[in-house]
């Protein structure tokens, strides 16, 4: 029999809904039971395509014996943190704060009213390697609460004072001038793992922002290092397992140091962030090795994640089920991993072998008795050549008749967003038209969708009626850049209006005024035990690092100085906490190097496509584009829709605009492309 959740929006909560624990969904009516019980909340809190979480749940929450304990003692929430990163950001804050680490599945228990007094992650159900068991975490949290009920309150509030306590923020700071920002990304080159590329050990994560803060270093400055350590993270990437070498597109993150075996499942946002390093490493040098990865990661998002509505899913699982077992319990990498057996069966013993060679399949196998596809210890042959293509399209379609990975289809506004932004500026850069269309498909599909009763909402599901959660700070952050790079691919003046749209709900409703920062939630937003502020990147850049980042290019499109403010604020705010922390705000330094600069402003008037080609060749972070259909902001003034200067002149040109200071207009790819790089 079916839970509360089988109505669900979430395909996280969905496939809890036969669980014989009587699952509540977040909301008033776990508040009241709870209270009318007088019994702790037990909030669960993970995601459709996260592993871990689908062990919990078939060794605890498909147990009778373990439902009926659970039941017994406390009323069960369950939370898809990407439909409420609000609640898990809360709910995060207080996990860490009392074992030092976080992660998924989060298991909290908490008064009636939401304050947690215990916090976990992940539990088995028999004790194992130092954790407790399930059941004895159980039985010991419901005596206690019974018992010791006193001890557990001031726990709560000791834990509610620690989420309550926020990043200190100095409104008043300066912002970081060039030499700043160079010193805070030479700090991440001491700290790159100089061996097999990237940061850190094990598990080893992609961390976009910081490669692409790289890059932009090593264009702005030249700096050999910097372009060094980003081009060891991108090629050791693109060679370990963590890239599926079959089907295109990344895993979440790697389990060990060299890339090799990743947590299968795939990201939306994971891969929308990575096309940008490797598309700026492909501008900066020309190697095709990085075109092809933009190129098959793009491929992967429209062929996988792409609904036939419009909007892009929010992730694959990393598990799927036995191909001689379909309707079986899924196993985690079953998909993506190959036996050189396999490979015979379909090529034959001379063609097998060679394509298992190549990709590193052997009958012991890397991964359970299976092997992951990699190139590990061949950066230097990036490239494969033509039959290999054709065997790695026949694997593809091989890989598609067995079981497929499970499929969270539901669509967030700041994942799709953040895809909408990266198919714009590529679609642009290697002229791609179709990129730039599903770019704008899916943006027409939010505004459709996701927007109701002229507010946003965060989540999107075809089995609800409408679109529910109101949108975050993220959300809107996320999407007025993806806004306003498709004003710029498109030459539509429709979306600079749309994004300031945006920018102004998110400014009015948003906008502690105390710091210049952005509450996650909005001011009539739900009252949580605490109101996150996110302004340390993770996975996905900061609400308030991205924000920064789109108001300052909202500004230089449409003039309006109010924007530019409201960036610099954040800048200004944020920016201290980045001493000696890199990696955790590398995409407020990104915004904050744009800001002390100098944004470049390029109007090109008329018809004249080898001038917007020619912005389009370079990799220019701080330069924004408008041409095609003429606009009413401060850049067009003075400038008419032909751009000719006299009778029959009526080419078009291009203007080239730095603060305050703007130069001659030029008429021809070489002066403009002179007026851009000074050469």
């Amino acid at each position: 029999m079916a839970n509360r959740l089988a109505n669900s929006t979430s395909p996280y909560l969905r496939q809890h809904a036969h669980n014989p624990v009587d699952w509540y969904p977040w909301g008033d009516a776990a508040f009241t039971a709870a209270s009318e019980r007088d019994v702790p909340l037990l909030i669960s809190v993970g995601y459709s395509s996260c592993h871990w979480c689908h062990v919990m749940a078939h060794e605890g929450f498909e147990n009778p014996d373990v439902a009926a304990r659970m039941n017994q003692h406390f009323i069960n929430v369950k939370v898809d943190r990407e439909e409420r990163p609000d609640i898990d950001a809360v709910y995060m804050l207080a996990t860490q704060a009392m074992t030092g680490h976080g992660g998924w599945p989060m298991t909290v228990l908490a008064t009636p009213d939401g304050r947690p007094f215990f916090c976990g992650t992940y539990f088995p159900p028999e004790p194992r390697q130092g954790m407790p068991g399930f059941t004895q975490l159980i039985d010991a949290l419901a005596d206690a609460w019974t018992t010791r009920r006193g001890e557990l309150e001031e726990q709560a509030d000791t834990l509610a004072e620690a989420i309550r306590r926020s990043e200190p923020l100095d409104p008043g700071a300066p912002a970081p001038n060039l030499t700043a920002i160079d010193e805070a990304v030479l700090g991440l080159a001491h700290i790159a793992d100089a061996e097999w590329g990237g940061f850190g050990s094990a598990p080893k994560f992609p961390q976009s922002a910081a490669i692409d803060l790289l890059l932009r270093h090593a264009r702005r400055t030249g700096s050999e290092t910097s372009l060094s350590v980003a081009r060891s993270a991108l090629d050791h990437m693109a060679t370990g397992g963590i890239w599926d070498h079959i089907g295109g597109g990344f895993a979440r993150y790697s389990t060990d140091r060299q890339w090799l075996v990743p947590h299968f499942e795939k990201m939306a946002y994971d891969n929308a962030l990575l096309i940008r390093p490797y598309l700026h490493a492909w501008q900066l040098t020309g190697e095709d090795r990085y075109r092809q990865i933009v190129e098959e990661t793009i491929v992967y998002l429209l062929d996988e994640l792409r609904l036939p509505a419009g909007g892009f899913a929010s992730a694959q699982d990393a598990d799927s089920a036995e191909p001689d077992h379909p309707n079986g319990p899924g196993r985690e990498g079953r998909f993506a991993t190959w036996t050189p057996a396999e490979l015979i069966e379909v090529m034959g013993e001379d063609g097998g072998n060679k394509v298992a060679g190549y990709w590193g399949i052997t009958a012991a196998g890397n991964f359970e008795g299976r092997s992951i596809p990699h190139r590990i210890g061949h950066l230097d042959e990036p490239q494969r050549d033509r039959v290999l293509d054709e065997v790695r399209a026949g694997l593809l379609q091989v890989r598609r008749h067995r079981p497929q990975p499970g499929l969270d289809d539901k669509v967030l506004v700041e994942w799709n967003a953040l895809i909408i932004a990266s198919l714009a500026e590529a679609a642009a850069a290697m002229d791609q038209p179709g990129w730039g269309d599903a770019a704008v498909g899916a943006a027409e599909f939010l505004l459709e969708h996701l927007r109701r009763d002229g507010r946003w909402h965060r989540s999107w599901s075809a089995q609800a009626a409408e679109a529910s959660h109101r949108a975050v700070a993220n959300d809107l952050a996320a999407l007025i850049d993806a806004l306003v790079r498709l004003g710029e691919l498109t030459g539509e003046r429709r979306w600079e209006a749309e994004a300031r749209d945006v920018a102004d709900e998110l400014l009015i409703n948003h906008l502690d005024e105390s710091t210049g920062t952005l509450w996650t939630t909005p001011d009539d937003g739900e009252t949580l035990v605490g109101r996150p502020r996110d302004v340390v990147d993770g996975a996905i850049p900061s609400a308030n690092s991205v924000a920064a980042g789109a108001m300052l290019r909202l500004a230089a499109l449409t003039g309006a100085t109010h924007y530019a403010d409201a960036g610099r604020a954040i800048i200004a705010a944020v920016a201290p906490l980045a001493e000696g922390r890199g990696m955790s705000f590398a995409h407020l330094l990104a915004a904050a190097e744009d800001d002390a600069g100098g944004m470049t402003e390029v109007v090109i008037t008329g018809d004249r496509p080898d001038l917007v080609e020619e912005v389009r060749a370079h990799w220019l972070p701080a330069v924004v584009l408008a041409w095609g259909q003429p606009g009413d902001s401060p850049l067009w003034e003075g400038r008419n829709e032909s751009g000719g200067l006299g009778e029959g002149d009526d080419a078009g040109r291009a203007y080239v605009c730095r603060g305050s200071v703007c130069s001659p207009p030029a008429t021809t790819p070489e002066e403009l492309r002179h007026q851009l790089l000074g050469h």
